[in-house]
């Protein structure tokens, strides 16, 4: 039998080694500095991506469905005019998972046709981020950078990928041209 302080000692050794495999992500809140475009713009787009609303004011949206959930409120009036800057600290963009190319390709023609979305990339291939890899890019009225991709079968995790069987593991760099050693 194992001395009881070791048992002890061994029993948070392991519990502190082992990780956690989140489910995702289970909300975004974004503020927006022009809530009377960025509302509705927003309600729209998860309206659409078969999300329900489940919060509706005069300055808020909540929707929630297809996994995850998307809240906007409009910055107090004191501070709209703070509008949105990718390249300071805190968010550059978030990406939704898509099921298929198509269901890019969909998304994209609604965000074009229906929100009247700043596009910066229409559908395209990015093999130079991941095996498959099929994305858009687009702004919403804050110039809030959105992404929808799609990847096939287990991405970075697959026998093509970096992280794959045989894969060379993770980059040192990323950037325009994907990743780098």
């Amino acid at each position: 039998m194992i001395d009881g302080r070791l048992s002890t000692f061994l029993h948070r050794l392991v519990k502190r080694t082992m990780s956690v495999d989140v489910n995702g992500i289970a909300h975004i809140q974004l503020t927006v500095s022009n809530p009377e475009a960025g509302i509705p713009f927003w309600e729209k787009l998860c309206n659409f991506l078969e999300m329900k609303t489940l919060i509706r004011g005069e300055n808020v949206v909540y929707c929630i469905g297809s996994r995850t959930g998307v809240l906007v409120r409009g910055a107090p009036e004191g501070k709209r005019q703070h509008t949105f800057d990718q390249d300071t600290s805190g968010l550059h963009h978030f990406c939704f998972r898509a099921r298929s190319n198509e269901d890019v390709n969909r998304i994209f023609e609604f965000v074009r046709d229906e929100l009247d979305a700043k596009i910066i990339h229409g559908p395209e291939a990015g093999d130079h981020f991941a095996p498959g890899y099929y994305s858009i890019l687009f702004e919403d009225p804050d110039g809030i950078r959105v992404e929808f991709n799609h990847v096939p079968g287990q991405g970075h995790f697959g026998d093509k990928g970096r992280l794959g069987p045989s894969g060379p593991g993770p980059a040192s760099r990323y950037g325009e041209q994907g990743l780098q050693d």
